[in-house]
């Protein structure tokens, strides 16, 4: 599998198959009902349409309409419009987080009747996206894991901590992603030397850690965009370390090239998508159907053998075997990005990684 194929934040992955039913009720009729779903485009939209939404109309009686975001946050804010409008382009869409909260400022999602998501037991906390007053505003659809990743020829035995990023015997050598908001690494310095994500509650933490990150900066032989360029240099070792994606640096290492992703013991970097109902929507009833489907375990469980995205569900409730668990995810308490800070605080947070980390 080519990363320049498969974007992790935008297609995520290809090729599922086999999602088991879930019985619904036989009154409702793909004729009666219908339902618009907003999915990443190319690889994953395939995906879904071939795999997931055939055998969710089969056993629902739901129609599945499917819709292709474009990136970014070009999506949320033509949700944004066509609510003000009193239109949904979809009535149920994958956002990701700092989207969601975004939309929460202007009220754009409805709220998710937990009690009508019978799966929601299974679901892990951190998935479960809130308004401050504590109505549901989103609840999660795939995770991903970014993780340490090396070169097997240049590195005989795997770092144990994100620390070696800072370690004078790694001189560039590193590839590290090169936005504040897509590398996370204030967060891994904030984690790693700080005492944990809190440590960026203030802005004196952000710029503590800030000064910290700007030490690794000898290290760094490519601040990547282009997801490809760097994972070309890791395998051939050319650049020997860095960040990247768990699954794909997997599938590398499964393909013979020598690389591998290390779970280092502050954890790897967990990001992830939610399902969101847009408040122009009429199909509240149908939206809280397919979700409910998505937070299957074995539905999950299907995403992560056939996308490569990590469950969101307790690992327990999925027949994931070890060795399939271990290929998309870890047990190892993860770094959730502070997604509240590329919220609240975006400009200040470029300018800041401009001047003190990149420029």
């Amino acid at each position: 599998m080519n990363i320049n194929s498969i974007k992790r934040r935008t297609l995520l992955g290809a090729g599922l198959a086999g999602a088991s039913m879930l019985a619904m009720p036989a009154v409702l009729r793909a004729q009666d009902k219908s339902l618009k779903v907003g999915v990443y485009g190319g690889y994953f939209k395939d995906s879904f349409d071939k795999n997931i939404f055939p055998d969710f109309t089969k056993a629902t009686g739901i129609a599945i309409e499917s819709v292709a975001e474009p990136t970014g946050e070009a999506w949320l804010v033509q949700l944004e419009q066509a609510a003000r409008a009193g239109q949904a382009p979809a009535d149920v869409s994958m956002m990701s987080q700092v989207a969601m909260l975004k939309g929460q400022a202007t009220d754009l999602w409805t709220p998710i009747d937990m009690a009508k998501i019978k799966n929601a037991s299974n679901l892990l906390d951190r998935f479960i996206n809130k308004y401050p007053d504590g109505r549901v505003a989103g609840v999660g659809a795939v995770s991903w894991y970014i993780t340490l990743v090396t070169n097997t020829d240049a590195y005989k035995e795997a770092p144990t901590s994100w620390s070696a990023f800072w370690d004078p015997a790694n001189a560039d050598k590193l590839g590290l992603l090169a936005l504040v908001s897509n590398s996370f690494l204030l967060e891994v310095t904030a984690k790693t030397f700080m005492g944990g994500t809190n440590a960026l509650d203030t802005e004196e933490g952000i710029l503590k850690a800030f000064e910290k990150l700007a030490e690794v900066k000898p290290n760094v032989r490519l601040w990547y965009r282009d997801e490809a360029q760097f994972e070309q240099a890791l395998k051939s070792g050319e650049i020997p370390m860095g960040q990247y994606y768990h699954d794909v640096t997997g599938l590398a290492a499964a393909d013979g090239h020598p690389v591998r992703s290390t779970f280092p013991k502050e954890g790897g970097i967990q990001d992830s998508g939610c399902w969101a109902l847009s408040r122009a929507s009429q199909k509240t009833e149908e939206g809280h159907i397919f979700i409910d489907y998505m937070c299957q375990p074995s539905i999950q469980a299907t995403l992560s053998r056939k996308v490569g995205t990590s469950p969101t569900v307790k690992r327990e409730s999925t027949d994931l075997t070890d060795k399939e668990f271990a290929a998309v995810s870890s047990d190892i308490e993860p770094i959730i990005p502070r997604y509240d800070l590329y919220q609240t605080k975006s400009d200040w947070l470029n300018q800041k990684w401009t001047e003190l980390i990149v420029g």
